[in-house]
């Protein structure tokens, strides 16, 4: 069974930043989007500072947030990259067939990627990651690296918003017209 630990703060600033952006969306009229947390069972407890030190994930998480953006659903998961390489162990089957199923539903699935030492975003579609899965199931590469990203999907802060991914958003959806 997985287990969480300190490590698994990792990506909270990434998820903050996201959290004020689909609040600013949504104050906007844009999107109802929410956060879906991760059900998990303490087993350690840091009295002193009341903080979880060891826990254990009651059940397979699917996405980090799911919602609607104008009346289309969305679902997609936040990862973290500090290097220029992405692992494809940083994203798990369960999630990958999740938004298989969403997209067959007629929604919308992607992965944002933070490349920390870029300070750049990037909008994996849901195709693109399919392309990568599929080539390390048949025994590719297990990575993807930022050279083999479209560029077009790249994005960084601004316009007052923390991680303004509704202007890829409408990339993607333009792209599958």
């Amino acid at each position: 069974m997985p287990s969480w630990n300190s490590r698994g703060l990792r990506g909270s600033t990434l998820e903050e930043l996201i959290n004020r952006t689909i609040e600013k969306y949504r104050e906007s009229g844009l999107c109802l989007i929410q956060k879906i947390p991760t059900p998990i069972t303490p087993i350690k407890i840091d009295k002193e500072n009341r903080h979880i030190t060891l826990a254990y994930f009651e059940q397979k998480s699917t996405v980090d947030y799911i919602g609607a953006v104008q009346g289309i659903p969305i679902c997609f998961d936040a990862k973290e990259c500090i290097k220029d390489t992405f692992s494809l162990q940083n994203i798990h089957k369960h999630q990958v067939q999740f938004m298989e199923e969403f997209e067959k539903q007629g929604g919308i699935s992607f992965i944002l990627i933070y490349y920390a030492s870029k300070n750049e975003f990037y909008y994996l579609t849901y195709q693109k990651l399919r392309e990568f899965w599929d080539r390390m199931l048949s025994g590719g590469r297990k990575s993807f690296r930022y050279d083999e990203l479209d560029k077009k999907f790249l994005f960084i802060s601004g316009n007052g918003v923390f991680v303004p991914f509704l202007e890829v958003l409408q990339i993607d959806l333009d792209l599958r017209d």
